[in-house]
C-alpha cells in the first residue's frame, strides 16, 4: 500500500488498474484511495485474485463485474467499467501453472472467454482498453534470452496463439506498437536474482480498440518501483493518450 500511495502521488494517473490485490471485498482500501483522490471499484476476493480499477476523473461506472461466458467462475479476475469517456476492462488471466492440467486448461477456457466478449466490445464501437496482467508472453521478445521458462505456461504455444486472436481482432498492442523492436519488461520473478540481472518477462499489456490507436502518445513501464522494499514483482507499466480534441 505504501508503494502504491507513493507512485500515485508522483505519477498522477488519471485511470488506474490494479490485478491480484488479495484482499476480501470489504478489506479493499477504498477510504484510504480516496483521501489521495482516487475514486474506486473493485472486486475483491479473500487470498487470492482481485481487480479494481481508480480514477480522479471521474467516478467509475461499473459495466461488468464478471467475464461473461461461464456463470460457474467465481474467481475473481475482471471489471470493467465506464471511466472518463472510455470502456476500461481490468484484466488477471490466469496464470495456468501446473501444465498441462486442469489449471492450464481454465486458462486457455478464460482466454476464449475474453475473445468473445473482446469481440462484442470491439464491434460496439466505444473507445475501449483492455488493460493488466495478461500471464503470457507473447514473443520471444518479450522475456530475456533464456530457456528456464520453456514448460511455464506463460509460454505455451497455445498461450501465445490465444493472445494473437485478440490482436487478430484488430487490438493494438500499446507498449509494442511503441517498442516495436526493444525488450521491454514488465515483470522480475523474486527467485534467482532475475530484478538484479534485469532477466525479465512482459507481461502486462494495453489493448487498444481502434478509435484510440491513433491518439497513443507514449508510455513505458516505471522499472524503478520494482526494486523498491517489498515491491509487487510486477512494476507499473502506462500509457498516455488524447482522449480530448
Amino acid at each position: 500500500m505504501a508503494n502504491l500511495l507513493e507512485w500515485l502521488a508522483e505519477s498522477k494517473p488519471d485511470i488506474v488498474c490494479l490485478q491480484e490485490l488479495k484482499a476480501a471485498q470489504g478489506n479493499f482500501p477504498a477510504d484510504a484511495l480516496l483521501n489521495v483522490g482516487y475514486q474506486a471499484v473493485w472486486r475483491g476476493q479473500k487470498t487470492w485474485n482481485g481487480v479494481a480499477i481508480l480514477s480522479r476523473v471521474g467516478e467509475p461506472i461499473v459495466t461488468r463485474y464478471v467475464l461473461p461466458g461461464d456463470p460457474k467462475d467465481t474467481q475473481s479476475r475482471y471489471i470493467e467499467a465506464a471511466v472518463a469517456g472510455l470502456i476500461i476492462g481490468c484484466i488477471y488471466l490466469p496464470n495456468g501453472n501446473p501444465q498441462p492440467g486442469p489449471k492450464f486448461d481454465y486458462k486457455l477456457a478464460w482466454f476464449k472467454r475474453l475473445a468473445r466478449h473482446s469481440r462484442k466490445l470491439w464491434d460496439s464501437g466505444h473507445p475501449v482498453i483492455l488493460v493488466g496482467d495478461y500471464n503470457v508472453v507473447p514473443t520471444d521478445l518479450d522475456i530475456y534470452p533464456t530457456k528456464s521458462w520453456t514448460n511455464d505456461a506463460l509460454l505455451q504455444p497455445e498461450s501465445r496463439a490465444a493472445y494473437r486472436k485478440l490482436l487478430l481482432q484488430g487490438w493494438a498492442d500499446a507498449i509494442r506498437a511503441l517498442f516495436p523492436n526493444e525488450r521491454i519488461y514488465t515483470f522480475w520473478d523474486y527467485k534467482r536474482k532475475r530484478w538484479e540481472r534485469n532477466a525479465g518477462l512482459r507481461l502486462d499489456h494495453f489493448l487498444l480498440s481502434e478509435n484510440l490507436a491513433d491518439k497513443l502518445l507514449t508510455g513505458g513501464v516505471d522499472r524503478e518501483v520494482r526494486g523498491l522494499p517489498r515491491a509487487s514483482d510486477h512494476a507499473p507499466v502506462w500509457i498516455k493518450i488524447k482522449v480530448t480534441s
